[in-house]
């Protein structure tokens, strides 16, 4: 029988090994999710609603054993496993006391004349949900946690690198009472995930990952005439302008880059600064990135942890050597330690050029690429020059400018405004270009997969 095995990258350890599904376990589970959605989609919201804030504190009760288990699979800090975990508490609970609004029959009035219509947000079956290892544990909730409230079903197929972190989410799920099947875990190949996208019962598809499986994934659940949401890569620019606070910009970028390990989506990845402050932040910037300590992701005072696992180490190392190979100039890191564990040191490449991987495309680690802008307006030309568009951010003391630049010409679908942050459960997430489609948070991701019925009435 074919095996998943995951390791540590910190160590090198072997952790577990995993049975791989057979297509026919699959379908089984993907119809039993579909027997537990037949009863859910009776329940009222309010009912749903509770089943929502006990899985989040469930949440809470196993936030220990929830962060050490990401930290062991993939390499997160410690201590940011746990935030994660407050996240998606918090992410249930934003659920529960929105959702009953959000998905609320509306009434309404007919054009021109006194009948009456009813607009219902009605739930339409098992939801496929496709998540990668970054976040093991809010990826797959903010699907969950809205399709719930919805009242869907939810399939997860998890990264293989975190199938531990998967299937504990599902146990803590059951044991807070939700009912078993609803939601529920496949450890399972590409080849199987392709045919649970093509099976009747499932009637949508999200996926957040790369854009080369967004495409792979999107055309098939068109092809099958299944919806999808997608959310991709990106190599989300931050805008230093002529007139930025330089200290913050700095403070902020190196956050912003480090992050995860600086394996997040929104992730500060291309710096583009002025002309006007160039030399500065670059020498201040350079300055700080050399000073982040990077060791054992479980000690408090670590900064930068091991990357996710060796395919992605490698893939790393590749990209920064054709990016220094293409005229990218490496003004610190760029040469990983000796010994175990899958580290990388925090590197920075200036000069990035067009057509080299630090300026087209996702570097998904700690390694920063700066790029020189002639003045503002060449900076937000930069910024749009990608075939992404998922985040950005902007440093100006002048916030209306700021908020003109994120509104009217940033092609993205979030910017930051001198500050850095993921996700927060009350504002839209999501993409544009090469990023995706599709939106979660927010209220919104509550309505993408649910059937807005027109009921007439006399």
């Amino acid at each position: 029988m074919t095996q998943i095995t995951t390791t540590n990258p910190a160590t090198d350890e072997t952790l577990t090994h995993y049975d791989v599904m057979s297509a026919e376990d699959s379908f089984r589970i993907v119809e039993a999710s579909h027997a537990a959605f037949t009863d859910w989609k009776t329940t009222s919201h309010s009912e749903r609603a509770k089943k929502l804030r006990d899985i989040a504190a469930r949440l809470r009760d196993n936030a220990d054993k929830f962060a050490n288990l990401m930290t062991m699979e993939m390499g997160k800090l410690l201590r940011d496993g746990k935030m994660e975990v407050e996240l998606c508490a918090r992410i249930f609970e934003y659920t529960a006391e929105n959702g009953p609004s959000e998905l609320a029959d509306e009434e309404r009035k007919h054009t021109g004349g006194k009948k009456r219509g009813i607009v219902t947000y009605s739930p339409i079956g098992v939801i496929y949900s496709i998540q990668p290892w970054n976040f093991p544990l809010y990826q797959p909730v903010r699907v969950l946690a809205a399709n719930l409230m919805a009242g869907n079903g939810v399939i997860l197929k998890h990264a293989s690198i975190c199938t531990g972190s998967g299937l504990l989410l599902r146990d803590v799920c059951i044991e807070a009472g939700l009912p078993k099947g609803l939601f529920d875990v496949l450890v399972i190949d590409h080849d199987t995930s392709d045919k649970i996208i093509e099976h009747k019962l499932v009637r949508a598809v999200t996926m957040t990952g790369s854009d080369g499986a967004g495409q792979h994934i999107g055309q098939l659940a068109a092809k099958n005439l299944k919806k999808t949401v997608l959310e991709l890569g990106s190599n989300d620019a931050y805008l230093v302008l002529d007139d930025a606070d330089i200290s913050l910009a700095v403070k902020t970028c190196v956050q912003g880059r480090l992050f995860n390990n600086g394996e997040t989506c929104v992730s500060a990845k291309r710096f583009i600064v002025t002309e006007a402050n160039y030399d500065a932040f670059v020498s201040a910037f350079v300055d700080a990135m050399k000073n982040v300590k990077m060791g054992d992701p479980m000690k408090d005072d670590t900064q930068l942890g091991p990357v996710s696992s060796k395919d992605q180490f490698d893939t790393l190392c590749e990209q920064v050597s054709k990016s220094v190979d293409g005229g990218a100039d490496l003004l610190c890191g760029g040469k990983p330690p000796e010994g175990k564990g899958q580290y990388y040191p925090p590197t920075v490449l200036a000069n990035c050029k067009p057509g080299t991987p630090a300026y087209d495309d996702e570097l998904f680690g700690p390694v920063a690429s700066i790029i020189r802008a002639k003045d503002d307006k060449d900076a937000m030309r930069i910024a749009n020059d990608s075939r992404y568009g998922l985040g950005g951010g902007i440093f100006t003391k002048d916030e209306e400018k700021a908020i003109a630049l994120a509104r009217d010409h940033f092609d993205t679908g979030m910017v930051r405004i001198n500050s850095f942050g993921t996700a927060d459960p009350n504002m839209p997430f999501g993409g544009v270009k090469d990023s995706g489609y599709g939106r979660e948070h927010g209220g919104f991701g509550m309505k993408e997969f649910v059937n807005a019925k027109a009921i007439y009435l006399p």
